[in-house]
Parts: structure tokens; C-alpha cells; sequence
């Protein structure tokens, strides 16, 4: 008998209705493997399928292959990224606070889990085949802070126009001050994240002055 067949003998055999909660096993073991390796180079179904308990067929019952359970992984990933920016923003009415809040959530979470995000963002997209981790961010995390930069354009405090380039300006300072931040840590960033916050506000502040 192999390893894989041994181990997956150790787990019993799931009752109806239990494919969800194995998908959701499979997408949390794989998490954690990207996490401890921080390569999706050096996961591969089988590490997945022994972390689970599970045989490697088993795996593609439910992700027809390891790009569609990374993209799994990394569409999670963005749901929990969208959670934060909601809470960053509950309660901040001033709609520049609360921008700003927002992308600092992201700073924050972003570096918290650098593995995950230097993963999700270092994946290349088709142009014109949106996969599921794009759906989900577009669906989500780009909804919210579209509609926070629409509240400071109806505020006046910022010229009226299409929302959609604001928004990925904004959201690309984020972006750089994240992914340099985790990419290099050793360069002088200073207290805390002073930096990235005095970044983003002087950014803000320059679309609002076009």
C-alpha cells in the first residue's frame, strides 16, 4: 500500500453532503502548505492530498487541477481581504478618513500575510479570461472602495468623474507600498507604518487637487 493510500485509510469515509466541508479542507491544507513552503512552486496535489488525508484523486473530485485549487486559495484570500476593508471602514464617516483607512487596512493586511499576497497578486491573469480570484475582487474589495471614492467625489473633494481610474491609482500606491515593504524590508521605513500612511495621504491629496 503507498503512503497516500495508508494515510487516507486513517480518515473514514465521509457521509453525504460532506463534499463541501472536504473542498473547504483541501483549500485550508493548501493554505498552510503555501504558507510554510512560500512557494506555490513546492506544493504540489500530493503534499495536498497527505495533509488532508486523502488520496490525490479525491483532490481532483473537487479542483480539476492545481491552478484552479491555487485560484481557490487565492479567492478565499481576497474574501478575507474584503472583510478587513469593510471594518476599516465602519464607522469613519469623513470619506477621505475613511479612504484612507481603507488602504491602510490593506498595508496592514498585506504584510501580515505577505506569503498570500505576494501568491495572489504574482499571479497573471489572461487578458479577457477573469478567473475566480478576479471575479471576487472585482465583486468585493474594488466594490467598496469604488464606492468610497464616488462619497468624496458627491463630497466636493475631489473633481467628479469616472470613479474606476481614481480608484487604481489609488489602489496602486497601496499596492507599491505593500510590495516594498514586504519585499524589502531592510530599506528605512521608519516607525511603524508612518511611511505608507504619509504615501497614501499625499496621494489622496493630489487627485483631489486635479
Amino acid at each position: 500500500m503507498s503512503a497516500d493510500a495508508d494515510r487516507a485509510a486513517v480518515r473514514p469515509r465521509s457521509p453525504r453532503g460532506a463534499g463541501e466541508r472536504l473542498a473547504d479542507e483541501i483549500i485550508t491544507a493548501t493554505t498552510e502548505l503555501l504558507i510554510e513552503t512560500g512557494s506555490e512552486d513546492a506544493v504540489s496535489i500530493r503534499a495536498v492530498a497527505h495533509r488532508v488525508g486523502v488520496t490525490p484523486p479525491s483532490i481532483y473530485l473537487h479542483f480539476a487541477d492545481k491552478e484552479t485549487l491555487l485560484d481557490a486559495v487565492c479567492a478565499q484570500y481576497f474574501e478575507q481581504f474584503d472583510e478587513v476593508m469593510v471594518a476599516a471602514a465602519r464607522g469613519v464617516d469623513d470619506p477621505i478618513d475613511r479612504g484612507l483607512a481603507q488602504g491602510m487596512a490593506y498595508v496592514r493586511f498585506a504584510i501580515d500575510s505577505a506569503v498570500l499576497y505576494r501568491i495572489t497578486f504574482g499571479r497573471v491573469t489572461p487578458p479577457g479570461e477573469p478567473t475566480l480570484t478576479d471575479q471576487v475582487l472585482l465583486s468585493s474589495a474594488f466594490v467598496h472602495f469604488s464606492e468610497t471614492v464616488q462619497d468624496v467625489m458627491d463630497a466636493g473633494m475631489m473633481p467628479q468623474g469616472d470613479v474606476v481610474p481614481r480608484v487604481l491609482q489609488l489602489w496602486s500606491a497601496a499596492h507599491g507600498v505593500a510590495s516594498l515593504m514586504i519585499s524589502k524590508p531592510g530599506l528605512p521605513w521608519g516607525h511603524d507604518l508612518d511611511l505608507a500612511e504619509a504615501t497614501l495621504r499625499a496621494v489622496s491629496d493630489g487627485l483631489r487637487q486635479e
